[in-house]
């Protein structure tokens, strides 16, 4: 009993970290957009994104070195879908999320493509090899001068205006996004740790925990960075979070895994990717019709997970 409270004891630190650490990742990022006149799109959908993405790469990376190559995809995808719907849906209901077109007619259908690309793989050998590992990797490696391209084009068209924002000195800005991405990290890690050993205290199995704990875990990040983002009004950097992260966790975090270790491919994983897609489809269609993500629309995507969950825990 003890140790359930220690781990509960942990896991509540955990939280408190994830919560400030978010709040200092996004003020700094939020600067550094304004300081470099490059939109919080592009700002959300690279340097937050790949902040917010480090503990899927660090689970994802571990487990497929350890041979434990099941929950690294599990994770990776139970990540994406918890991103799409909960991160998404949760920021609606704080805030109705206006969606730039060019959003769901570049970046969008990119993280589609790459849930696609990815059940292919795996459906061809039943794993995903070194030779698929490597060929993610160069597509992250394109992604990434993409963004690059997108925001030295975006930089030239700004103007000076930054209205009432106060820019922070770099010093600062480099303080906030270090120590929040530090905070971030050290806090995932306690709250999947904690997570993970408070579920099997209760006879969870790994797979599960993998798909369900471990992915909620490792996605808090994005939850947290997302919301407390839409709530500073910051509502681009708080989709480009989750649809820059959500390219990270296929494109490099499962690219990195599988070029160090063959990653072997089930039948939940086909069918939890088919639901990504199916989910995805219903979110693109929710923005193209309305533009903007609203609340009751917010709303259903959290029951629609809701209804994943269980379905995964009957399976």
């Amino acid at each position: 009993m003890m140790e359930l409270l220690l781990q509960i004891g942990l896991l509540i630190i955990g939280f408190i970290l994830l919560v400030k650490g978010a709040d200092f990742f996004v003020d700094g990022s939020s600067s550094v957009a304004k300081r470099l006149k490059v939109p919080s799109l592009i700002i959300g959908l690279t340097i937050v994104a790949m902040g917010t993405s480090l503990p899927e790469c660090s689970v994802s990376v571990s487990a497929s070195i350890a041979g434990r190559n099941e929950l690294a995809i599990a994770n990776a995808i139970g990540s994406n879908i918890f991103n799409l719907m909960v991160v998404c849906g949760a920021c609606a209901l704080f805030c109705p999320l206006i969606v730039q077109r060019s959003l769901l007619l570049r970046e969008y259908p990119l993280s589609v493509f790459a849930a696609a690309l990815l059940l292919i793989f795996g459906l061809m050998g039943n794993q995903v090899g070194h030779i698929e590992g490597v060929i993610l990797v160069i597509f992250f490696v394109a992604f990434m001068v993409w963004m690059v391209m997108s925001a030295k084009k975006a930089r030239n068209a700004m103007t000076e205006d930054n209205g009432e924002y106060k820019i922070m000195p770099v010093w600062q800005c480099i303080l906030c996004i270090v120590g929040g991405a530090a905070a971030i990290i050290i806090g995932g890690d306690m709250v999947v740790d904690s997570a993970s050993a408070i579920a099997s205290f209760f006879g969870m199995s790994e797979n599960l925990i993998g798909l369900t704990i471990v992915a909620f875990g490792t996605s808090l990040p994005e939850l947290v960075t997302s919301v407390v983002a839409a709530k500073k009004k910051e509502v681009d950097m708080a989709l480009g979070n989750v649809i820059g992260s959500n390219i990270f966790n296929i494109f490099m975090v499962l690219g990195i895994a599988g070029a160090i270790s063959p990653m072997t491919f089930t039948v939940e994983n086909a069918v939890d990717i088919a639901v990504l897609l199916g989910f995805s489809a219903i979110v693109w269609i929710f923005c193209w019709v309305s533009k903007k993500l609203k609340r009751w629309q917010g709303g259903v995507m959290l029951a629609a997970y809701a209804g994943y969950v269980v379905y995964a825990c009957m399976r």
